[in-house]
């Protein structure tokens, strides 16, 4: 079984930074894509970055230029730098990783964190 864990979430003014942290850990896998997705209350949840084993990135538009994916291969963790917080960046993150076991692949979530942004 992979598990992943997200932290890093709380609350900060509009303007401020917030770092989160995505950790998968288990036996016997690899990790293909990681990706940050958020859920709003009332709101279907989107995309908001991925990046794949190779380290190419992918932003939706509305955190482009504010946030940050990276990852580190050798402890199968990811992280999301967000800066220049919004209101509207207030939602639940989710860290989404694909991983293989076996040559089989599955998709694994964590609980997800609070991010709240206040004005």
């Amino acid at each position: 079984q992979v598990q992943v864990v997200e932290s890093g979430g709380g609350l900060v003014q509009t303007g401020g930074s917030l770092r989160l942290s995505c950790a998968a850990s288990g036996s016997s896998f690899r990790i293909t894509a990681m990706g940050w997705y958020r859920q709003a209350p009332g709101k279907e949840r989107e995309r908001v970055a991925t990046i794949n084993s190779s380290g190419t990135t992918d932003y939706a538009e509305s955190v482009k230029g504010r946030f940050t994916i990276s990852r580190n291969n050798a402890n199968n963790t990811a992280y999301l730098q967000m800066d220049s917080l919004k209101p509207e960046d207030t939602a639940v993150y989710y860290c989404s990783v694909i991983v293989v076991v076996q040559s089989t692949t599955y998709h694994r979530q964590g609980q997800g964190t609070q991010v709240t942004v206040s004005s």
